[in-house]
Order: C-alpha cells, then structure tokens, then sequence
C-alpha cells in the first residue's frame, strides 16, 4: 500500500442497514509524493464534457470513478494513491447505489470519505458528483 491508513473499516460494518461494502478508512498518511487535487469529477466525458445519457445513479458513478481513475492515470498514479473523496449525491435514495458502485473501484484502497447530500448540481441532470484527492509517492 502507498500510504499510511489509520483505522481501515469496511462500510458494511459501519451501515449494517444498508447494502454496502466499501473499503475506507478514519484517516491516510503520506509521505512526499505529488498531490493530485481533481475538480468535482461529474458524470460527463473528460473530453467533450458532454454528459452521459443516463439518469440513473449507478451509471453515473460508473463514469464519475472512471473519470477519476483516468485523472490518476494520466497524473503517472494508480488508484492505490487515492487518499480523500467527497461524494455529493442529489437525492438520499441514490446513496447505497452509488457507494456500492464507487466501492467496487475503491475496494482495497481505503480513502477517507465525507458525503452529502445536496439540493442540486451544476447541471440537472446530474445525480452524483465525486471530488477526489491522490498522492502519488515519489519513484
């Protein structure tokens, strides 16, 4: 693992009521390396920024994660270096979708994790939107 993670807990412990299973953890210690801090990433293609044609939660945090992966990527990263993510969602119903969908890109790496939920995003379509924070330890 590239980082220090304090007190890893798996959310089906933590939300025994709720159909989840996500590795996080209370906190994560680096140490040197290059911090990646990603803009909110929404469900829209990096490229064109057009939005996917999908208004359902777990298709949009599919691409959401993968937007974030791929931002790792081209920063020289892999997920493991993932440290923060904020999930904002815009209805509370859509919550266990989109953390079993963002658990199954994060499983093993143990981010911390803080979500909301909000009344809107920046586009109505938008359902989910994530900001993302990586480390990537020196060579």
């Amino acid at each position: 693992m590239a980082h220090t993670r304090i007190r890893p807990f798996n959310t089906a412990l933590t939300y025994p009521e709720q159909s989840l299973d996500n590795d996080l953890c209370q906190a994560v210690v680096t140490r040197g390396g290059s911090t990646v801090y990603m803009r909110g990433q929404c469900p829209q293609d990096l490229d064109t920024a057009k939005s996917i044609d999908s208004h359902d939660p777990v298709d949009q945090t599919h691409k959401v994660m993968q937007n974030i992966r791929q931002l790792i990527e081209e920063a020289g990263g892999r997920m493991e270096h993932l440290v923060k993510v904020v999930v904002y969602i815009t209805d509370v119903r859509h919550r266990e979708a989109v953390y079993r969908t963002m658990g199954s890109y994060i499983k093993g790496v143990h981010p911390v994790s803080t979500g909301l939920v909000v009344s809107a995003l920046a586009r109505p379509e938008w359902l989910v939107e994530i900001d993302a924070t990586a480390v990537i330890p020196d060579a």
